[in-house]
């Protein structure tokens, strides 16, 4: 899930001991190309780890967590389609699977996006807006523990339609079962909170609802590396349409518009650079259940907002921004580019209509720094550990594999 994303975990074990004369041959083919200048058409750039990290949104959490690259065609005429795999399990009982592919087919002519989850979790939702929660509860400090199941499949298919342009459509499908919210007092009485109050207001059952879609693409892509870009910019617009007739729990339409750009800083040294990432999400008709609300850290990759727990920000629209540094750290002589570090910034702002609160009208920043370490440097595969912490006091350390974006 989230971010924290900062920990995953456990998927590619299970594929060592499920495939382990397969991985055997593939240690073999490695070490025979490892003088090799340039990857290869076919070949799978494995990164797998396992993963002991904290997060304010899980806890403690251990598992595993595995990256995979792989060009699908000539490495000089196709992007190397990237993968992440994982599998965690946190001291607060949340088990966690979840499986992200980004495909480039031969000479880029196709571009596959998955995001497909499974939860068993729970997580503090914190009201609407960017302040306080419209339902202060003293003796939670604003955090309203919830549990609940997710189900997500999300599946988009994008044709070249221009060199680094391509439009098509996706299906996208959130079943979320079995939440359970409920606060008491100190008399045993049932408290309500914004979750509850969200959702009668608006006509949902409070113990599960389901969001099923279909969607209009538009993606830019000229990066030179989908999980490491050096150079090279992105662009998303989706339009979804949640229908009835599809299964939704209630009719719906939400436009996401997404912005990357990266920018060298060193002629000689391409892993010094600064990177932008920007993206809005809004709810453009009807109504959408509160845990599907934009929401920080629920962007396909669940990267943003370092430094807040995942769903920390919720309302009908977001607005996210940060700004990266990275730099290389050539300490070792033999491999310059083993280390690297990055120093980071972000913002967040969210509304919600039914407490009068307008996007921009409240802002929530947080800043950070973190290691990175090249574990496979033909796939530009990184190992990072960040740390990030808010103006507000909030902050947590994040362990995962590629940049965050």
């Amino acid at each position: 899930m989230k971010r924290n994303l900062a920990v995953k975990v456990l998927a590619l074990a299970l594929m060592t001991l499920v495939f382990p004369q397969w991985t055997m041959a593939q240690d073999a083919q490695d070490a025979e190309q490892i003088n090799a200048n340039l990857p290869e058409k076919g070949k799978l750039y494995l990164a797998p780890i396992p993963v002991l990290a904290s997060n304010p949104a899980f806890g403690f959490v251990y598992g595993a967590a595995a990256s995979g690259g792989i060009f699908f065609g000539d490495p000089q005429a196709t992007r190397m389609s990237s993968a992440l795999l994982t599998a965690t399990y946190s001291t607060k009982n949340q088990l966690m699977f979840t499986f992200k592919p980004i495909v480039y087919t031969n000479n880029d002519d196709w571009n596959l996006l998955g995001d497909y989850r499974v939860f068993f979790s729970s997580q503090n939702t914190y009201g609407l807006g960017t302040g306080a929660p419209a339902t202060p509860i003293d003796d939670y400090l604003g955090e309203q523990p919830m549990d609940f199941d997710l189900i997500r499949l999300h599946q988009t298919a994008l044709r070249k339609i221009k060199p680094n342009l391509y439009a098509g459509m996706g299906y996208h499908l959130d079943v979320f079962s079995n939440i359970d919210d409920t606060m008491l007092d100190e008399e045993g009485q049932r408290i309500e909170t914004d979750h509850d109050r969200y959702s009668k207001e608006k006509g949902f059952e409070t113990d599960g609802y389901t969001i099923s879609g279909v969607s209009a693409n538009l993606i830019y892509d000229s990066r030179d590396n989908v999980a490491n870009p050096y150079s090279g910019r992105y662009a998303f617009l989706s339009y979804k349409m949640n229908a009835e007739f599809l299964g939704s729990t209630k009719g719906s339409s939400t436009l996401w518009m997404e912005y990357r750009d990266y920018f060298s800083v060193s002629k000689k040294n391409p892993r010094n650079l600064i990177a932008l990432w920007t993206y809005g999400h809004f709810v453009t008709s009807g109504d959408v259940p509160y845990m599907a609300l934009p929401s920080i850290g629920w962007d396909q990759m669940g990267r943003s907002g370092r430094a807040f727990p995942q769903g920390r920000f919720r309302g009908e629209n977001i607005y996210y921004l940060e700004a990266e540094y990275r730099f290389g750290i050539p300490v070792v002589r033999k491999n310059p580019d083993l280390l690297g570090g990055v120093i980071f910034a972000n913002t967040t702002s969210t509304s919600s209509a039914m407490d009068e609160v307008k996007l921009f009208q409240e802002m929530q920043v947080a800043v950070g720094a973190g290691l990175r370490v090249m574990i496979n440097k033909k796939a530009r595969t990184n190992l990072a550990i960040d740390y990030g912490r808010s103006f507000n006091g909030e902050g947590a350390v994040y362990i995962g594999l590629t940049e965050y974006f």
